[in-house]
């Protein structure tokens, strides 16, 4: 196909057009239109819809009927030609043009005809879909956006004559794979609010349009232009002046009414049929604001923007009832619909009034009768809708009430208009948005068995379904049904079958939505369709706009009579045009998606068909088992076709690992089809052929068979392809992988010894195995070949490898396995083999001698290899198979066998060690000791093992020794021996546990006691087992008796042994022997910890427990001032009892000062406790002034400052609760204390004058807070010393305290004026920021480009910077340039953030204004802070809030740009300006302003 090219005339140019001449007709009768071949653009109209010529195409490729979508100059004008069908063998009505759109996916030219449910299209053949899909590059180049320079542009004439090429042999032309951008939709004058922009196209970057829906249910819908009536409407307004489409209703013709008053009416193929009405009746009556086509397509109604009815004879075109009185004039007619009922329709005014219309024919007298049903000033109603049922439910029992929904401003109602008129539901709206436009639609569905009517009413984002019932009384019953929630407001809800239904958002969005499952199945934009909108009708424009102010809101975006639905078709009327929305079939639906060479998204969608899951399904009949028939020869043809293509456009050359990548992501999702559909016999036989053509997809292939053999999901694999995976496996030493997928195959088919030679050379032990067993039915040769390598190793005495203790474990398990029936590594050995194979195991392991055995091997080497190399595990392995043959005759002989082999291997041999020998006899004592035992085993032997065990000829192995000989007991083998001899060689061999073994048999627990004290493994653990004894129930008081009278006798010992853990158990077991405990006790240290474990509460022992006399509390403070002086303060102070007299005299008696102040303190003798510390602070104090210089001066300061703190610490506490008497009795001596060494030795010559006088400041300073500072300075004054002499002394001391008052109070004050200025101007600063509006620098996105204004979605919003930049928000989101912090959303500026690309981005950014459109207004006008407000204004303060003001003050006055501002002279024109405000942590919210009210 050439590439065409189609030029659009400027506006008021006319076309070179074929003259047509109109006969005159007398008025009301119809018109018949001449065939034209252009049709001229008409002149902009004013009216609300129209739209301005468009500008010349852009693209270099266009499709032919781009003009009659354009409006300049009509590609078809009133054409009927016909057009071959698709498919030679696909039955078609006759058909026309239909011109694809600039428009969203699915958006697709119609054939000429109106769409009609099609025939299962024929199965295209896999070089036809190769060759339709290699076609797709040819089609477009995205690249060709400049219009190539042509010597003689075509005519109109030329390009609308040109013959059809033959259709593509896939869908539809599909707008995926044309250039859709080469209209510049921008140029359209038209009020749909998806299409409108504005601003400098110079700056703005075209991106091609993406389909909103890309989802794995496909495309859903097809949106075509219906061309024929497309390009007929604007001939009509050019040729007669039909004006403006303005309603539409479909049924089996298509009826379109014009702004003057015409009635266009076509047939199926958009032939004009009739031509109803005339300009001069438009002139009278207005335009055609309804249209309502009863059931037969016998008769018409047009409503009329002035009020007047009309009905029309379909059949003649004659004009058969002009109503003008039914209902009040002065108001337009919004609806007009005929009932299922020929005589009756209702008609909907714009006073909001609802009318019966009966049509009676008296004496050949065509007569109209109107009912009010409902009147305006009840609440005006703006929406009805009859209940139709099909021909195939007219007999339902709900038909003969004749339903009627009713939607006014406020509320819904269901009315039966027969047998006589009532009210059967109303429902309240609730709260919504008054400007949204209320809906309904009526549908019979299938629920729960029983077909039903279901109402779908929606008022704004929120759709109810009402199901209506009959019961057997007559009444109706309404039941409300799951709602459906949205993010977005509806115009439109229209049903396009039982399941599914098509909504049209406010933004001229479609969205296909599934009702059971509430899922959107598709979403694509109807721009180019240029909805005509109701809202002059609503206004009541033609009568003068006498209408109510909400329903001329409401109308501001009712669409009722654009928009009609018809047998699972959606027709959409637009300024210029028709469009028809359908179903795909589920044919289409695949083959769209692999028009694109998305095909592995076409197997999923034909996938979810297979298995029923898929939504809005149309085209698939019969019984479940045939339609999976058909999808699955669907996908064979897909999987066939997707091999080849992947083979061919394979990279041929770079790097493997690309090759390998590109079959990674292809030859796994045919694997995975191919075995869902179970085809194994497509998979092994065509497609491998097809992959083994490359190795690459050959190796990706069969290592995409791994996960289903490992999961045993694919069987019948040919032993072609199991040769090819094994060899892929051992070419890529993915040994362990062969190893896995070896054990689930069936390798029958293969060379045995050949893959027995590859296991065995890999070490792939398992499927060695595997091969013997279920190749060969082969059990002995395994064990032979692994006890072949093991063998010689451990008859050495040497160490095995790791590789010989894997290959010696799995020798194990294996014989495990075979002795319990079950197969190794996996499975089960068949029924009929299991006796066999374990009487074949049990003869390969008493053999006398193995097969190659040398001369002087020894006996039994079998079992003897297995001993050695894991005595434990190789005696479970016969336990395990001894449990599983008890009743078997045979087995029971061969137990008998081996148990005397064994003890004949062990016994009579020096090799095996005592833990070895330990193992055999602990096996056999637990099975002697079984109820059923039927073994036989010498006493003697045990005797023998006892000896062994408690003589060793050294130590060496003590614990392990007697670890064995407990399990021996443990397990039954004490039945053997004689007990009292047991437990003397137990205790001469030091065994312990064995002698507590057996005094708990004999319940002897006092005795056991001594075996943990001797036991230097285990005596921690006597305490806990005495704690048991005597506290857990179960024992006689006797036994508890003895071990408590056991446990006293050893009380010393467990004392040293611990004696926190022995003061517990007294506490606990022997209150009442405390005292007796202590008396007996020689040792003093030992004494001392006892005590203080017992009464320390910080060891944790309830004291609550103990109850001891005074005296040994005082005893142990008595230990703890001889034994740890330095812990007797903070211990008194956790004691809970002690009498305080006879604990002072000991504290004073061992000379411990602060213990003895701190108990005076707490007795109240206040005085007392302070002479005691002042005591001790002047003896410090003179050994400090007699001191000569020796060593010991520094630490003799600090001691003093530490005396001085804490007698000032004292003094402290109680001042609060002294007179001032008092507290002058404490204060004054400890200042004279520290001024009396200063008067002696003079203060200037004094070397420790400054540390004296630093203290002595202390003491004033802290005094001043209980002393008046008149007291304190006379007292000083009248001293004899100073009264004497001069001032200069205690100068000083006078200046450094009233230094301090000073301080203090500039302090307070300073802090008092830097709080108030800061919170002043913090809170101006905040105000002044939060109110100052935001001017954008452009009116345009900065990263997209676009206005703002033309973007709508309902998730986008306009972000606007204090910078003056602007964004949408989904942008912002694609830059990474928002983020949620605390549920919050923050942004940052795209184009600010840019100039700090090396630096690191601010993670907390300015805050913004988010708004929808041109407004930055708030929607409410409260003056409340939000969160985020508080939150910034928190931060603010937390920033200016420190221990010192100083350096803030630094920071708010440093100078910018040469000028400085203080606290007050902020600079309000630049807010930023101020470092506080440049710190990245701090954030400021700008709320909007509020909204001012008309």
């Amino acid at each position: 196909m050439s590439p065409m090219i189609s030029f659009s005339p400027p506006a008021g140019s006319r076309s070179r057009r074929t003259r047509v001449r109109f006969r005159k007709r007398r008025p009301g009768a119809a018109a018949r239109f001449p065939i034209n071949r252009s049709v001229p653009s008409p002149p902009p109209l004013s009216y609300r819809r129209a739209a301005a010529p468009l500008t010349a195409a852009r693209g270099g490729r266009r499709c032919r009927a781009a003009h009659a979508r354009s409006g300049g100059g009509s590609g078809r004008g009133f054409e009927s030609r016909r057009r071959r069908p698709a498919h030679p063998a696909a039955s078609r009505s006759p058909a026309m043009d239909a011109a694809p759109e600039d428009g969203p996916a699915g958006a697709e030219a119609e054939p000429d005809g109106l769409p009609c449910p099609e025939p299962p299209a024929p199965r295209l053949s896999v070089a036809e879909l190769d060759r339709e899909l290699d076609s797709r590059s040819e089609l477009i180049d995205d690249k060709e956006f400049d219009i190539p320079q042509v010597d003689t542009p075509p005519t109109l004439e030329s390009i609308l004559n040109e013959t059809d090429d033959e259709e593509e042999s896939f869908v539809l032309e599909d707008p995926f794979l044309l250039n859709i951008d080469n209209t510049d939709t921008h140029s359209y004058d038209t009020s749909s609010v998806a299409s409108s922009d504005s601003g400098d196209r110079t700056h703005l970057k075209r991106k091609k349009k993406l389909p909103d829906s890309l989802s794995l249910h496909g495309s859903v819908i097809r949106l075509s232009l219906l061309k024929g009536i497309s390009a007929q409407i604007v001939s009509a307004a050019d040729k007669v002046d039909a004006g403006l489409p303005t309603a539409i209703a479909a049924s089996n013709l298509i009826a379109v009414g014009t702004s003057h008053g015409l009635a266009l009416i076509f047939d199926q193929n958009q032939a004009l049929r009739l031509c109803l009405g005339s300009t001069a009746v438009g002139a009278q009556y207005g335009a055609i604001s309804a249209l309502s086509i009863n059931n037969d397509c016998s008769r018409l109604l047009c409503g009329f923007a002035k009020g007047q009815i009309t009905m029309w004879d379909l059949a003649s075109g004659k004009l058969l009832r002009s109503i003008t009185d039914a209902h009040p004039p002065g108001t337009a007619i919004l609806h007009i619909k005929f009932t299922d009922d020929p005589t009756l329709a209702i008609c909907n005014d714009s006073g909001g009034s609802v009318f019966e219309l009966s049509f009676k024919r008296v004496m050949g007298v065509r007569t109209c009768e109107s009912r009010c049903l409902f009147s305006g000033s009840k609440g005006e109603v703006c929406c009805i809708e009859p209940l139709h049922a099909k021909v195939e439910l007219r007999d339902h029992p709900i038909t003969q009430y004749s339903l009627l929904a009713m939607a006014s401003l406020t509320k819904i109602l269901v009315i039966g208009l027969k047998p006589s008129l009532k009210v059967w539901m109303t429902f309240p709206y609730g709260r919504m948005d008054p400007s949204s436009v209320p809906l309904l639609a009526w549908h019979f569905v299938a629920v729960q068995n029983s077909v039903n009517p279901m109402l779908a009413f929606c008022r704004g984002d929120v759709v109810h379904f009402l199901l209506v019932k009959r019961d057997d009384t007559g009444a109706i019953h309404v039941t409300k049904q799951k709602q459906l929630h949205l993010h977005y407001d509806l115009i439109n809800f229209t049903w396009i079958n039982s399941r599914t239904a098509v909504l049209l958002d406010s933004v001229e969005k479609l969205h296909v939505i599934d009702r059971q499952t509430q899922e959107e199945l598709e979403t694509i934009e109807i721009p180019e369709v240029q909805l005509v909108y109701n809202s002059s009708h609503f206004k009541s424009l033609a009568t003068g706009g006498n209408v109510s102010e909400a329903l001329a809101l409401v109308g501001e975006k009712a669409c009722y009579q654009s928009i009609s639905s018809c047998g699972g078709q959606i027709f959409y009327l637009g300024t210029k045009s028709v469009h028809v929305m359908t179903l795909r079939s589920w044919r289409e639906r695949i083959d769209h998606l692999l028009k694109q060479e998305r095909l592995t998204d076409a197997l999923a969608l034909a996938w979810s068909f297979y298995e029923g899951k898929a939504k809005a399904v149309v085209g698939l009949s019969g019984d479940t088992s045939k339609r999976k028939a058909v999808i699955a020869d669907r996908m064979v043809e897909i999987l066939l076709h997707y091999a080849d293509r992947t083979l061919k456009k394979c990279p041929d050359q770079g790097k493997i690992q690309v090759m390998e990548q590109h079959f990674q992501d292809v030859v796994p999702v045919i694997v995975d089809y191919c075995l869902l559909l179970q085809r194994t016999d497509l998979l092994f036989n065509q497609i491998y052929d097809k992959m083994s053509e490359n190795s690459v997809a050959k190796g990706i292939f069969l290592e995409c068979l791994e996960p289903y053999i490992l999961s045993d999901k694919l069987m019948g694999i040919t032993a072609q392809v199991m040769k090819d995976l094994l060899l892929h496996f051992q070419d890529k030493n993915r040994l362990e992988n062969m190893e896995a997928c070896i054990v689930h195959m069936d390798i029958t088919s293969l060379d045995i010894q050949q893959v027995v030679l590859l296991c065995w050379e890999n070490h792939l032990y398992d499927a060695m195995i595997y091969v013997y067993n279920s190749g060969m039915n082969d059990f002995i040769s395994p064990m032979e070949k692994l006890l072949k390598v093991i063998a010689p190793p451990l008859d050495a005495g040497k160490s095995l490898t790791d590789e010989q203790v894997v290959m010696g474990n799995k020798l194990l398990v294996y014989i495990s396995c075979c002795l319990a029936g079950r197969a190794y590594p996996l499975g089960d050995i068949p029924e009929d083999l299991v006796p066999l194979v374990k009487n074949q195991i049990f003869e390969f392991l008493i053999r006398l001698h193995s097969t190659e055995g040398s001369v002087d091997e020894e006996v039994y080497p079998h079992i003897r290899t297995l001993l050695h190399f894991d005595t434990r595990e190789f005696l479970n392995v016969l336990a395990l198979t001894f449990e599983d043959f008890k009743n078997d005759k045979q087995a029971v002989e061969y137990q008998q066998r081996i148990v005397d082999i064994l003890l004949k291997v062990m016994v009579e041999n020096s090799d095996f060690t005592p833990s070895q020998v330990g193992c055999l006899f602990t096996f056999l004592a637990r099975q002697l000791a079984k109820p059923n035992n039927t073994l036989f085993v010498n006493r003697t032997l045990f005797d023998q093992v006892l000896e062994f065990l408690c003589s060793p000829d050294d130590d060496s192995r003590h614990s392990e020794r007697q670890q064995v000989l407990l399990e021996l007991l443990q397990a039954g083998g004490i039945v053997q021996f004689e007990e009292s001899r047991l437990i003397q060689m137990a205790e001469k061999a030091e065994f312990y546990q064995i002698c507590e073994f057996m005094y708990e048999r004999e319940l002897r627990y006092d005795k056991i006691i001594d075996c943990y004290l001797r036991d230097p493994v285990r005596k921690e653990e006597v305490f806990n087992y005495i704690h048991n004894i005597l506290s857990m129930p179960g024992y006689s008081a006797e036994e508890k008796q003895s071990v408590w009278q056991k446990a006293l006798e050893h009380i010393e010992e467990l004392l040293l042994l611990s004696p926190c853990k022995a003061a517990d158990l007294v506490a606990i077991h022997f209150t009442e022997q405390i005292e007796s405990i202590i008396a007996n006790l020689q040792d003093q240290f030992l004494l001392f910890q006892f005590l203080r474990s017992l009464l320390d509460p910080r060891e944790g022992i309830n004291q609550d427990l103990l109850h001891l006399p005074p005296h040994v509390t005082e005893q142990f403070i008595e230990l703890l001032c001889q034994h740890s002086p330095e812990h007797v303060l903070e211990t008194l102070k956790v004691l809970e009892y002690c009498r305080l007299e006879e604990t002072i005299q000991i504290t004073q008696k061992h000379q411990l000062h602060e213990a003895s102040s701190y108990l005076l303190e707490k007795k109240g003798d206040i005085h007392g406790a302070f002479l005691v510390m002042l005591e001790r602070l002047q003896s410090k104090l003179l050994m400090l002034t007699q001191d000569d210089g020796g060593s010991a001066e520094l630490p003799l300061l600090e001691s003093i400052e530490d005396t001085l703190m804490k007698t000032i610490a004292l003094c402290q506490r109680n001042s609060h609760n002294l007179n001032q008497q008092q507290r002058e009795a404490l204060w004054f001596p400890l200042l004279e204390a520290m001024m009396s060494p200063q008067k002696l030795s003079g203060s200037s010559q004094y070397r420790y004058a400054e540390s004296l006088k630093s203290l002595t400041m202390q003491v004033l300073n802290n005094m001043a807070a209980f002393i008046p500072l008149p007291l304190i300075l006379q007292r000083i004054l009248q001293d004899p010393v100073y009264g004497k002499g001069k001032l200069g002394e205690i100068q000083g001391l006078i200046l450094g305290m009233l230094d301090t008052f000073n301080y203090e109070q500039t302090l307070l004050e300073t802090t008092t004026n830097l709080l108030n200025h800061d919170l002043h101007w913090s809170l101006c600063n905040l105000r002044a920021s939060v109110t100052r509006g935001l001017t954008p620098k452009q009116d345009y996105c900065c990263i997209c480009l676009q206005q703002y204004k033309r973007r709508q979605e309902s998730a986008d919003e306009i972000i606007v910077f204090s910078c003056g930049h602007l964004y949408h928000s989904l942008c912002l989101l694609s830059k990474e340039c928002g983020a949620v912090s605390k549920d919050v959303m923050r942004w940052m500026c795209y184009k600010c953030n840019l100039s700090n690309k090396g630096g690191k981005l601010s993670e907390n950014f300015s805050e913004l204004k988010k708004g929808s459109g041109t407004s930055l207004a708030q929607t409410g006008s409260e003056s409340a802070l939000d969160p985020q407000q508080i939150q910034a204004f928190d931060q603010l303060c937390r920033l200016n809030r420190g221990t010192s003001r100083l350096a803030l003050l630094t920071e708010l006055s440093r100078a910018h740009g040469g000028e400085k501002h203080g606290l007050l002279s902020v600079s309000h024109g630049d807010s930023a300006a101020s470092s506080v405000f440049q710190d990245e942590t701090f954030q400021l919210h700008l709320a909007p302003p509020p909204l001012m009210d008309d």
